[in-house]
C-alpha cells in the first residue's frame, strides 16, 4: 500500500518562503483586508456618454495569456494607462467606473490602491512618497520598516507588487489627480503583470503610458446626463425631455462639462420649479469667480450659481470648512468651526452634499470636497475671513484637537486616573478616533507652526506619541518630533525641546537608529537639567539608559539609570521608579550582573502591580524571566513568562504577547518541555506575522528552530531557521542574519546535509567579518571546520580550526580557543594532517 503523502495548503494569503511541513501545526494567518473597496470611491449612477472610452480604458487593463520562461501561463496588460483631460471632465469618474468593472470581472484579485494626490492643490499636494508609505501600509508593512526616502520605497512597494502578481493576485494603482509624471512615476508598477491607471489634467506623455485623453461630451450625452442626473432626486422628472432646446442650451452654458452638468442638475433638483432654460439664463447673468486659477468659465459659474443658492447659515460653513487642514472633515469638527451644535450642523453639511459642493467621504458623519471645490471655497474663506472670524475658527478646531487627542492618549497612559471621564468610554473607542484622525491632527501640527500656534504643534505632538508608539507609527512619530524639536527650539520653548526630543530619541529606537536616539535623549536630559525639572531630566535618563543598552553601552546605561532611579526617589515617582527599575535590570543583564537584575525586575513589577499598571508590569516579568533562566531558575522563568503573556493577552496588546509567548518558549526548552515550547514559538510567530513586524518574527522562527532541534525535529528547523535569516536579510539586521545562518548550519549537520551547512557557516563568517564581530568569527570558524570535517574534507577542516585557536588566542578568550583546539585534534585523529602544523 502507498505511503500517504503528507501536504500542507496555505490559501488566502502571500506567503513569502518555504511552507512548514508537520503533523500538528497551526498556520494563523491575518484577517483579509481589502484593498479593493474600502478605499475606492463610489461610482456614480449617472455615468454617461463615457462608453467609448470605458472600453478603451478596460481594453487597456484586459489580461491577456502569456507563458513564462518555466511555461507557466501569467496574466499580462498594458502596465500603464494616463487618462488625461479638463479639470471636471470626468477623469476621476471613468478611472473609479473602470476599476470597478475589472474587479467584478476578476482581473485583480490582489485589488485596487487607491491615492489622490492632490496634485493640483497646493496646500495638500502629496508627494510619491507620502503616497507610498500609506499604500505600503495598506499591503501590511509594518510603519517601522517603511524606508525613510522615497525611492527606497518605491523599491520595496514594486517588490511586493510583483510578488502578489507572482503569486496570482495582481493589484491595480490608480493615481489619482496627478500634476508631473515626477509624481506618478514611483508608484507605477514595473513587473509587467500589475498595471496603473494615472489621471491628469496634462497628457503625461513622459510616463511610457497607454494615453487616453479625454474630451467634454457632446451635447446628446450632456443633455443625458443632466436628465439622469436629475431622475436620481425625482424619478418621474420630466422638465429634461420637455424642454429640449432649454436642456441643449444649459449643456452648452456648462461646457459640456461633466462636473457643471452634475451641479447644475443638483440646482434644477432643489428647485422643482425651476426650468433648464431658467437656468441658463441666470448661468449667463453670473459673473466668473475671481481667484479659481483653473477650469472653464462655466464651471466657475456653476459653482458661483450654486453657492448663491445656500443660505447664509450654508455659505458659512461651506467657507470655514477649508479652515481644516486635513483631507476630510467630521461633523463634530464641522461644528466646532461654526460654534453650532451637530444635528444643525450635520443637516447643513447634508445641505451642501445635495449641491455638490462636498462629498460624503469614507466614513459615516465625515465629508471632504473635490480640489476644484475647496479652492475656491478657500478663495471665498478668504474674501470673508473677517466676518466669518477665519482665525477665531481655526483656533477653536487646534483647540478642539488638542482636548480630543489628550482625552484619547488618556487611555494608554497608565498613570491616568478616569480616562473615561474625559469623553471616550473605552480605550477602542479612543484608538479608533485616533486611527480615523491621525491624518488631520498631523496636518494640524503643521498648520499650527505655520499660523502663530507654535506651543499647539509642540503639545499636540507630543500627545500623540503614545498612540504612534501603539501603532508602531515610527515614521509619522518621527516627523511630528522632529517638526515639534525645531518649532520649540525656533520659539525659544525649552521645555517643549525637551519633550520633543525625548518622543524623537524613542521613535529612533522604534526603527533601530539608536545612536541618533542616544543623542536625543542626552540633549533631553541637558534641557530639562539646565531648566531644573528633577522629574522629567529623571525620565530623559531612563530613556538614554535603554538607548544606550541597545547599542551594548551597559555601563554607560546602568549610570544612566541609577541616576534616573535616585531622581524617582527623590521626587517620589513610584511609576518613574519603576520603569527605572526594569531599565536598570536589563542593562545590568547585559554585563551579567544576573541576580541584581533579578532583584531589580521583580521591584519594578511589585511597584507596577502596587500602581495597577497591568501592561508594564507584564513587561518587567518578562525581563524577570529572562533573567531567571540565565542563572538556571527555570522553572520560575517559565512561571514568570506565562504571567507575563497572560496579561498582555488580556489587555489586546498583541505585540507585547508575542515577546512574551517568544521567551516562554525559550524557558521550556531549558526544563526539557520541548513540544510546549515549540508551541509558543509558533503562538509568537504567528502573532507578528499578524502584525507584520518581520524583524520579530524572524526571531520567534530561530527560536523556533532551536526548539525543533531539542525535539529532534531537525527538517522543520532547518526550514524555521531558513525563514529567519531571509527575515533577517530583509529587515538589514546583519548580525542577526548571521546568527541564524550559524544555527541553520549546524542543524544542517545533523541532517546530514553537510555541503549546505558549509554554506550557511561560510556565510555566516562573511558576516562577522563584515561587520568586526571578532568572537563571532571565531565561533563561525569552529562550526564551519566541523562541517568540512563532517564531509571529510580533513585538510580544509584542519586549516580553518587552525584560524579559529588564532581568532581566540588574539582575544584572550580562553574557552573559545581550547574549544577550537580539541576540534582539530579531532579532525586530525579522523583523517589527514598538514604537512605543517601552525598551532
Amino acid at each position: 500500500m502507498p505511503v500517504p503523502q503528507t501536504r500542507n495548503e496555505i490559501s488566502g494569503g502571500i506567503v513569502v518562503g518555504p511552507a512548514i511541513l508537520g503533523r500538528d501545526i497551526t498556520v494563523m494567518l491575518p484577517p483579509q483586508v481589502s484593498l479593493a473597496t474600502s478605499g475606492l470611491p463610489a461610482g456614480s449612477p449617472a455615468f454617461t456618454g463615457r462608453q467609448r472610452d470605458l472600453d478603451r480604458l478596460l481594453d487597456s487593463l484586459t489580461p491577456t495569456a502569456s507563458a513564462d520562461q518555466a511555461g507557466t501561463e501569467r496574466a499580462r496588460a498594458v502596465v500603464v494607462t494616463a487618462v488625461g483631460g479638463l479639470a471636471g471632465v470626468g477623469k476621476t469618474e471613468l478611472a473609479v467606473q473602470a476599476a470597478r468593472a475589472a474587479l467584478r470581472r476578476g482581473w485583480f484579485p490582489g485589488g485596487v490602491l487607491f491615492a489622490d494626490l492632490f496634485g493640483y492643490d497646493d496646500d495638500r499636494r502629496r508627494d510619491p512618497g507620502q503616497v507610498l508609505e500609506g499604500m505600503l501600509g495598506a499591503l501590511g508593512v509594518p510603519g517601522e520598516h517603511i524606508p525613510t526616502h522615497a525611492q527606497d520605497r518605491s523599491r520595496v512597494f514594486r517588490s511586493i507588487l510583483a510578488e502578489f502578481a507572482a503569486r496570482g493576485r495582481r493589484v491595480l494603482v490608480v493615481a489619482d489627480n496627478v500634476n508631473t509624471p515626477h509624481q506618478a512615476e514611483l508608484l507605477l508598477p514595473t513587473d509587467g503583470m500589475n498595471a496603473a491607471i494615472v489621471t491628469s489634467r496634462h497628457t503625461l506623455a513622459m510616463l511610457d503610458a497607454r494615453l487616453l485623453d479625454l474630451n467634454v461630451l457632446d451635447v446628446d450625452d450632456a443633455v443625458a446626463m443632466l436628465d439622469e442626473t436629475l431622475r436620481i432626486a425625482h424619478p418621474h422628472d420630466t422638465r429634461v425631455p420637455g424642454d429640449p432646446v432649454g436642456a441643449a442650451a444649459l449643456a452648452e452654458a456648462c461646457g459640456y462639462l461633466p462636473l457643471a452638468l452634475r451641479i447644475a442638475a443638483a440646482l434644477l433638483a432643489e428647485d422643482p420649479g425651476h426650468t433648464p432654460n431658467a437656468l441658463t439664463s441666470e448661468l449667463h447673468q453670473v459673473q466668473p469667480i475671481e481667484g479659481l486659477a483653473y477650469g472653464r468659465d462655466g464651471v466657475r459659474r456653476a459653482f458661483e450659481l450654486s453657492y448663491r443658492t445656500l443660505t447664509p447659515d450654508q455659505r458659512h460653513l461651506f467657507r470655514l470648512l477649508t479652515v481644516n487642514p486635513g483631507p476630510d472633515t467630521s461633523t463634530t469638527a464641522a461644528a466646532v468651526l461654526t460654534g453650532q451644535d451637530e444635528p444643525t450642523t450635520r443637516k447643513r453639511l447634508k445641505d451642501l452634499a445635495r449641491a455638490h459642493l462636498i462629498e460624503r467621504g469614507t466614513a459615516p458623519d465625515r465629508w471632504r470636497m473635490h480640489d476644484l471645490v475647496r479652492q475656491y471655497a478657500t478663495t471665498l474663506g478668504l474674501q470673508h475671513a473677517d466676518t466669518d472670524h477665519r482665525d477665531q475658527a481655526l483656533h477653536r478646531l487646534l483647540d478642539h484637537y488638542l482636548a480630543a487627542t489628550r482625552a484619547a492618549d488618556a487611555h494608554l497612559d497608565p498613570t491616568a486616573a478616569d480616562p473615561a471621564a474625559r469623553g471616550f468610554a473605552t480605550r477602542e473607542e479612543a484608538l479608533a478616533w485616533l486611527d480615523t484622525e491621525l491624518p488631520n491632527l498631523t496636518a494640524a501640527a503643521r498648520t499650527a507652526a505655520d499660523t502663530g500656534h507654535p506651543k499647539t504643534t509642540v503639545t499636540l505632538a507630543l500627545a500623540l506619541a503614545r498612540f504612534l508608539d501603539w501603532r508602531r507609527l515610527f515614521n509619522d512619530w518621527i516627523t511630528l518630533s522632529t517638526l515639534a524639536r525645531d518649532i520649540a527650539a525656533r520659539t525659544g520653548d525649552r521645555h517643549g525641546e525637551g519633550g520633543a526630543l525625548s518622543t524623537l530619541g524613542l521613535a529612533l529606537v522604534g526603527v533601530r537608529r539608536f545612536e541618533e536616539a542616544v543623542a536625543a535623549h542626552q540633549d533631553a536630559a541637558a534641557i530639562y537639567r539646565e531648566l531644573g525639572d528633577r522629574r522629567s531630566e529623571g525620565g530623559a535618563l531612563n530613556n538614554l539608559g535603554s538607548a544606550l543598552a541597545q547599542v551594548r553601552r551597559f555601563d554607560e546605561a546602568i549610570t544612566a539609570h541609577q541616576q534616573n532611579l535616585a531622581i524617582f526617589r527623590e521626587t517620589g515617582d513610584r511609576h518613574g521608579e519603576g520603569g527605572g527599575l526594569n531599565n536598570l535590570g536589563s542593562a545590568l543583564a547585559g554585563v551579567g550582573r544576573f541576580e541584581e537584575a533579578i532583584i531589580a525586575h521583580q521591584d519594578a513589577a511589585g511597584i507596577f502591580r502596587e500602581l495597577g499598571d497591568r501592561r508594564s508590569e507584564g513587561g518587567a516579568l518578562g525581563n524577570l524571566g529572562s533573567a531567571l533562566v540565565e542563572v538556571g531558575r527555570f522553572e520560575e522563568a517559565v512561571a514568570a513568562h506565562q504571567d507575563a503573556a497572560g496579561i498582555l493577552h488580556e489587555l489586546g496588546d498583541r505585540h507585547g504577547e508575542g515577546t512574551a509567548l517568544n521567551n516562554l518558549g525559550s524557558a521550556l526548552v531549558e526544563v526539557g518541555r520541548f513540544e510546549e515550547a515549540v508551541a509558543a514559538h509558533q503562538d509568537a510567530a504567528g502573532i507578528y506575522r499578524e502584525l507584520g513586524d518581520r524583524h520579530s518574527e524572524g526571531g520567534a522562527l530561530n527560536d523556533l528552530g532551536l526548539a525543533l532541534v531539542e525535539a529532534g525535529r531537525f527538517d522543520e528547523a532547518v526550514t524555521a531557521h531558513q525563514q529567519a535569516a531571509a527575515f533577517y536579510h530583509e529587515t538589514g539586521d546583519r548580525q542577526a542574519e548571521g546568527t541564524v545562518l550559524g544555527n541553520l548550519g549546524l542543524v544542517l549537520v545533523e541532517t546530514g546535509r553537510f555541503d549546505e551547512a558549509i554554506a550557511a557557516h561560510q556565510q555566516d563568517l562573511a558576516i562577522c567579518r563584515e561587520l568586526g564581530d571578532r568572537h563571532g568569527e571565531g565561533t563561525a570558524l569552529t562550526n564551519l571546520g566541523n562541517a568540512l570535517r563532517q564531509a571529510r574534507r580533513f585538510e580544509e577542516a584542519i586549516a580553518v580550526g587552525l584560524a579559529a585557536v588564532e581568532s581566540f588566542a588574539e582575544m584572550g578568550d580562553e574557552p573559545g580557543e581550547a574549544i577550537a583546539r580539541q576540534a582539530v585534534e579531532e579532525t586530525r585523529r579522523a583523517g589527514i594532517s598538514p604537512d605543517s602544523d601552525h598551532s
